[in-house]
């Protein structure tokens, strides 16, 4: 029975975010083979945290900076360790390499932070994205880290082919798995056309794209509202901030609603989910939910990008507010085009996000990988020259830390 360890940026909140949701398909899918389970995390506990326990799977809080680790992890001895974003590849992964040099490393980006980061900087400077943009001091820590894993779990197909051609990663570090979809939980039925109404959007309001769309909201709306004046636009999402409750309007129909107790039947109760992000990484949560609910979507190519191949988008992918606006007014008006992009969502569901076969293709790489890692691991001799000693400042800044704080 193979022992692995989950280290946690956070504690997994299923209900307030897709990376929430994400890291527990991973556990799942390894409690599913009957290994033992263990999650562990540095993060301050939330009210929406999962309760772990009721999985089956232990938990560890443990400290950043602290010899208290090494401890640790020896004791458990694990033979999978999976970080949850680079950082904590950053801050755990020398003491893992230290202490359990045979454990298969995982690296799960979520996304590519360094993406999302260069996005975000070329939308506040109001300039086009460039592949210049990428190649900051956050990309060279995050390609450093998964250079450093034996494996790293793209959640993007466009992830995988910028690693791949910008920044020269090797495929053979690479899995690329997307958010996986029970398909024989999803609902049979749901709200006709004419039992749902009003226009919806949800997501983490601490989240920067998440935030930036509801702004961006703000211009689309009132084009929307001009050729429905009837119409409201729901707001969902969890820690909204003062900023985002002041702009509730019930005069206008733009409601903040906070958070949702069951984001799939707000879902279901909306006509048309929105979504018009302009910057942002991996794939989006809220627009998976909105085809399992069997709602049509209206994005932009940033939402939609790594999540539909060739095959066509449930709803539309718009490039502009005025194109959003009409777009969104067509479909929500129109049952026929309402029920082709329902087509389309269940399409995509069966094709791209089937759990049973994204999990057997994950637990079948790392399986191979585990088999072979000696090999594996001398193929990737960069990831081993950024082991040497002088590309190691995380380990001497932390291990300074942790002696100051014993004084």
């Amino acid at each position: 029975m193979k022992k692995v360890l989950v280290i946690g940026y956070v504690w997994p909140e299923p209900n307030s975010s897709a990376a929430g949701t994400h890291m527990m398909s991973l556990l799942n899918a390894f409690k599913a083979q009957n290994w033992d389970v263990e999650f562990a995390t540095p993060a301050h506990p939330t009210e929406h945290m999962v309760n772990l326990d009721d999985y089956g799977i232990t938990s560890q809080s443990i400290a950043l900076n602290c010899d208290s680790f090494d401890s640790y992890v020896k004791a458990y001895n694990p033979d999978i360790v999976m970080f949850d974003r680079f950082m904590m590849e950053e801050q755990f992964g020398w003491r893992v390499d230290k202490h359990c040099p045979n454990a298969l490393k995982i690296l799960d980006t979520e996304d590519l932070q360094c993406l999302r980061n260069a996005r975000h900087e070329a939308h506040k400077g109001e300039r086009k994205f460039s592949n210049n943009d990428l190649l900051s001091d956050i990309a060279k820590r995050e390609i450093a880290a998964i250079l450093r894993c034996d494996l790293s779990l793209i959640i993007s197909s466009f992830e995988m082919g910028l690693l791949h051609e910008v920044f020269n990663v090797d495929t053979d570090l690479l899995h690329h798995l997307p958010f996986m979809v029970d398909l024989n939980t999803l609902p049979q039925t749901t709200n006709t056309f004419e039992q749902r109404q009003h226009f919806m959007t949800i997501g983490n309001f601490r989240h920067a794209p998440n935030w930036d769309a509801v702004l961006y909201l703000q211009q689309i709306w009132p084009l929307i509202r001009k050729q429905l004046p009837d119409a409201q636009l729901h707001i969902y999402g969890s820690y909204p901030p003062p900023k985002a409750t002041a702009l509730n309007n019930p005069k206008t129909g733009f409601l903040i609603k906070g958070w949702a107790d069951d984001a799939y039947k707000v879902m279901q109760n909306a006509r048309i989910c929105l979504a018009p992000l302009r910057f942002g990484a991996g794939i989006k949560g809220k627009l998976l939910e909105a085809m399992i609910m069997q709602t049509p979507s209206i994005t932009t190519p940033i939402g939609s990008e790594g999540m539909h191949g060739n095959l066509p988008w449930p709803g539309a992918i718009t490039q502009n507010a005025e194109e959003f606006a009409n777009a969104a007014v067509s479909i929500y008006s129109n049952e026929a085009e309402f029920k082709t992009a329902q087509k389309a969502g269940n399409t995509l569901l069966h094709s791209m996000y089937d759990k049973a076969q994204l999990s057997h293709n994950l637990i079948e790489k790392i399986q191979l990988v585990s088999e072979s890692l000696s090999t594996h691991r001398m193929k990737n001799f960069t990831g081993q020259m950024l082991k040497h000693h002088t590309m190691r400042s995380t380990q001497y800044m932390s291990q300074w830390i942790a002696e100051k704080n014993k004084k």
